[in-house]
């Protein structure tokens, strides 16, 4: 699960770290500063790790490509 963060500098990513190392489920993160993603490998629901990470205070949101879709967002094909 990808998240987009808004991180300003090395004290946000420190405070993500935190978060994420003690946020029990998660077996392993990546930060990507410059592009402001991160990624977390975990078997926790994307929502907890979502709302976890946004107690730091900083901006968060899905990286769009992996926000979650309700199944009745999903286009219908037509027959």
């Amino acid at each position: 699960m990808a998240s987009q963060v808004g991180m300003s500098c090395q004290g946000c990513v420190g405070a993500v770290k935190r978060v994420l190392g003690k946020l029990e489920g998660v077996e392993s993160y990546d930060i990507d500063f410059d592009a402001q993603k991160v990624t977390v490998k975990s078997n926790l629901p994307p929502e907890t790790v979502l709302q976890t990470v946004s107690k730091t205070g900083k901006k968060t949101a899905y990286w769009e490509a992996e926000a979650p879709t309700k199944p009745e967002a999903k286009p219908v094909a037509a027959a």
